[in-house]
């Protein structure tokens, strides 16, 4: 098995085009051709993690944060970023980052911090819109020919097969009418209904689906392939629609409700946390918890919105808490804490696939943050 096997794996599960614009995931130092020898499972790429590695006979490293995140212009080893570059091109190992767009999906980085804490009906905080796409096209009917009996089916089978018609828990959905459509092929053509030259009207399903923006090309192809017409007609619409699988931060509830300091000592035992920072307690019973791996400030009015009884998240800054102003508990409980779950995450879904190679999970600490207690 090649690197670009297990990359394009990965993608399949959390697509680079969920990664927000300030990102960088994806493969980021190595050859994407080279035959995986094992693979290694990180928070952050260290030069210590680099050295696991190598011990370790894993050639792919396989992070959370990428390491080169700001842009790369010089690589002479005057910080820990190029040395880490430098020692893996050296010792050839590829650095694969899955970031922002394992935050965005449903069942990524915010889902797992969910399973830690026991939550039931989790669902995506703050769906994202605009990644959505209807596809419409027009197919002869059994009308027109009986040969075209389940010409119609079979375009549909392509396009599901390609990735279309998923709407939260439905799958294959998809919406016909019948109508007339009609056309005149140039000398040039080679029409299936018809004789070029000529006006022609059939009997066509109109047929619409919808799918995840960034599969247009496969989804256009596939509609291609298994249509009978010579040149498929059909029309993309963006969608300003919510998609509910991806996005940031998820919101679940409690199986029962606890008191808040319950709550607190329930979290920093399921985190395996030494300290929380947070906000003055309610007096108010927990039940929904609204969750963001990370820096997920930005989440807060999402939270208060579902009506969330804490937020768990990190990387508060002093006079944010203020922002909580008695509507809901902030627990902060660090960068590193939010996130170093991701790392079983990723190990079981690539396990899922590998049989032939070690999925390793690095024993590395790589938390810069220390607490003096």
């Amino acid at each position: 098995m090649k690197i670009q096997d297990i990359t394009a794996y990965l993608e399949q599960w959390a697509p680079l085009a969920y990664q927000e614009s300030y990102d960088n995931a994806g493969l980021i130092v190595g050859n994407s051709a080279a035959a995986v020898t094992g693979v290694l499972v990180t928070l952050d790429v260290t030069e210590a993690v680099v050295e696991e590695a190598i011990r370790k006979n894993c050639n792919l490293i396989v992070a959370h944060h990428p390491i080169v995140f700001r842009g790369l212009k010089k690589l002479n080893g005057r910080n820990y970023v190029e040395r880490v570059v430098i020692q893996a091109i050296k010792n050839d190992i590829a650095i694969y980052a899955t970031h922002t767009n394992l935050d965005n999906i449903a069942g990524g980085v915010s889902f797992k911090i969910a399973e830690k804490l026991g939550l039931t009906n989790v669902r995506v905080l703050a769906p994202k819109s605009g990644m959505l796409t209807k596809l419409v096209t027009f197919v002869p009917n059994e009308k027109e020919s009986p040969a075209y009996r389940h010409a119609t089916q079979a375009v549909l089978d392509a396009l599901y097969d390609a990735g279309v018609g998923q709407i939260g828990k439905y799958s294959h959905c998809s919406f016909q009418t019948e109508g007339t459509g009609t056309f005149q092929g140039n000398e040039d053509s080679n029409p299936t209904l018809g004789t070029a030259g000529e006006d022609q009207s059939a009997h066509e399903n109109r047929v619409e689906v919808i799918f995840p923006a960034h599969l247009q090309n496969n989804v256009l192809a596939a509609l291609r392939k298994v249509h009978p017409y010579e040149e498929v007609a059909y029309y993309l619409t963006s969608l300003t629609n919510e998609n509910q699988e991806v996005g940031s931060g998820a919101v679940g509830e409690l199986p029962e409700a606890m008191p808040e300091t319950g709550f607190l000592a329930h979290l920093k035992k399921q985190m395996n946390l030494s300290v929380i920072r947070h906000t003055a307690l309610r007096d108010q019973p927990v039940r929904r918890v609204a969750v963001c791996g990370g820096a997920g400030g930005f989440l807060l009015n999402d939270a208060i919105r579902a009506g969330a009884d804490v937020f768990i998240t990190a990387d508060y800054k002093y006079h944010e808490f203020f922002d909580a102003d008695h509507r809901i508990l902030i627990s902060d409980i660090g960068h590193y804490e939010s996130e170093v779950y991701t790392k079983e995450l990723i190990q079981q879904y690539l396990l899922k696939k590998n049989d032939t190679f070690a999925v390793i999970l690095s024993e590395i600490d790589t938390n810069p943050v220390l607490y003096y207690l």
